[in-house]
């Protein structure tokens, strides 16, 4: 699998409006059917209780398994079809690192799972999605460069 396809998911994915605008400490390191997906909890994560919101877990856990997936398809984005999240442990501080890996795939069908640390590295969350193919081409119009 070509390096150059790697490097152009993580470019597309940090040029993204929602992490240039709103999770703008997001960092992204994908290989071969992986991918890490970092960011560093700010206040404006939290909720009422002072820990970050579940939307932020999903966006990690659902970021990094979507990429670990994408990661094999070099021709056109996937599309989260289903994902199912578990939340362990409350986070306020630090830095989070999800991981994502492959857990099964068919022509059109692939299954991800992902973890999500804390900056100690204590599991706080995990969840496992189910992706498909689109039609949509891997190309510069969705920042794929």
């Amino acid at each position: 699998m070509n390096s150059d396809h790697f490097r152009k998911l993580e470019r597309m994915y940090l040029q993204a409006n929602v992490n240039t605008k709103i999770f703008d400490t997001t960092t992204a390191d994908i290989s071969y059917g992986k991918a890490e997906i970092g960011l560093m909890i700010e206040k404006k994560y939290f909720h009422a209780l002072g820990a970050i919101h579940g939307a932020v877990y999903f966006k990690l856990l659902d970021d990094a398994a979507f990429f670990a997936v994408n990661s094999l398809i070099e021709d056109v984005f996937a599309l989260t079809t289903s994902f199912n999240l578990n939340l362990i442990r409350p986070a306020s501080s630090g830095l989070l690192n999800a991981v994502g890996e492959i857990r099964y795939q068919s022509k059109n069908l692939f299954v991800a799972e992902s973890r999500l640390f804390n900056e100690q590295g204590k599991e706080i969350a995990f969840g496992t999605g189910n992706f498909t193919k689109s039609r949509i081409a891997l190309s510069e119009k969705i920042g794929y460069q």
